[in-house]
């Protein structure tokens, strides 16, 4: 215990003030230093993370604003387009619902109802609604500015078109939307066999050849 009285000794001297100054100082600077450059990294970290998630959701929001261009025209579709609009629609859905925000699944479920209505009204008029498709980009703007106060707005949408929507007729609608995509089908089947009718039969009878005159030998006037 010699050399722990002699460094206590030591410590409580004048002459070990300041060292054992540094050395506190030394400690408090190297503690701040290592808080103050997590609290940076924890930042840039954070930055970074939230840039991501705003080009994931400028992604998702102008992925389903061209789909609500394209839902807006619905009815002069090919089908093949229908098909690739309706591919495009689906990974801009996921891409919604699975964002870190909260209400990302309202905002989905919003957006394939909207679009649905697009698609309808193409049906029904014919004509691009733009109008309608206005009102569906500043509603998904609004809600990629302030998520919170959107969400509500979704909400309360959806909440007023459940009220709405009643059995009887929703069934006459989706018996409608059936037919109207029937005879979309059947328009483009029609136009594409007049496009392209069969090719005629090819004629398989012989090429005449023109019979070659054979040359008559000249008969002798010699007379007996």
């Amino acid at each position: 215990m010699q050399w722990w009285n002699e460094f206590i000794s030591w410590l409580t001297s004048s002459e070990a003030e300041s060292t054992v100054f540094a050395a506190a100082v030394l400690f408090v600077a190297v503690v701040v230093a290592a808080l103050l450059g997590a609290w940076i990294a924890t930042s840039a970290v954070r930055r970074i993370v939230a840039q991501r998630d705003r080009e994931l959701k400028t992604a998702a929001i102008a992925a389903l604003v061209d789909a609500a261009t394209e839902a807006s025209v619905w009815n002069s579709l090919t089908p093949q387009e229908q098909v690739l609009a309706d591919r495009t629609v689906g990974q801009a859905d996921i891409h919604v619902r699975l964002l870190p925000i909260r209400g990302s699944d309202v905002a989905a479920n919003w957006a394939a109802h909207q679009l649905h209505e697009l698609k309808r009204a193409s049906a029904t008029f014919g004509y691009q609604l733009d109008p309608a498709v206005a009102e569906f980009r500043d509603r998904l703007l609004d809600w990629q500015r302030h998520p919170a106060r959107a969400r509500k707005q979704f909400q309360n949408d959806l909440v007023r078109w459940r009220a709405q929507r009643q059995e009887p007729d929703q069934a006459a609608l989706e018996e409608q939307d059936t037919w109207v995509a029937e005879q979309h089908h059947e328009r483009y089947r029609s136009a594409t066999e007049i496009s392209s009718p069969a090719e005629p039969a090819r004629d398989t009878a012989p090429t005449p050849t023109q019979a070659v005159a054979q040359p008559t030998q000249p008969l002798d006037d010699a007379r007996a």
